[in-house]
């Protein structure tokens, strides 16, 4: 594999019926992974939805919220939590603070439109 420099470009962020703002950092031929922003407002919560045979991480780069996974499992999470979510599970997060809730998304295999499902 050859080496890869990116410069994220922030006007490419773009707004998602999840609820939430999105700038792909990663997403490119090599399908093996991916890499993410997403960013929620404070007081949002974003939509249910599972990613099908893909894992996904979340790492809190800022703020505070409140994450839930399936029907009965939530947690607090704040700047530099880390959070892995199996395939299939249903998910979302409230960003509960006052100031915009940043998230790192790592997928494994990469994200796609044809892993996400939306349970809404």
């Amino acid at each position: 594999m050859d080496p890869l420099f990116i410069v994220p470009e922030e006007d490419k962020e773009f707004y998602s019926p999840e609820r939430c703002h999105i700038l792909e950092l990663l997403n490119n031929d090599d399908r093996t992974h991916s890499l993410a922003r997403a960013r929620v407002s404070p007081g949002v919560t974003t939509s249910w939805h599972r990613l099908i045979n893909t894992t996904e991480c979340y790492y809190i780069l800022q703020g505070t919220g409140y994450v839930e996974l399936e029907e009965d499992i939530s947690h607090h999470v704040e700047t530099g939590a880390i959070v892995k979510i199996p395939s299939g599970t249903p998910q979302r997060i409230t960003n509960t603070g006052v100031e915009d809730l940043l998230i790192l998304c790592i997928c494994i295999p990469a994200f796609g439109p044809e892993v996400y499902e939306s349970l809404e």
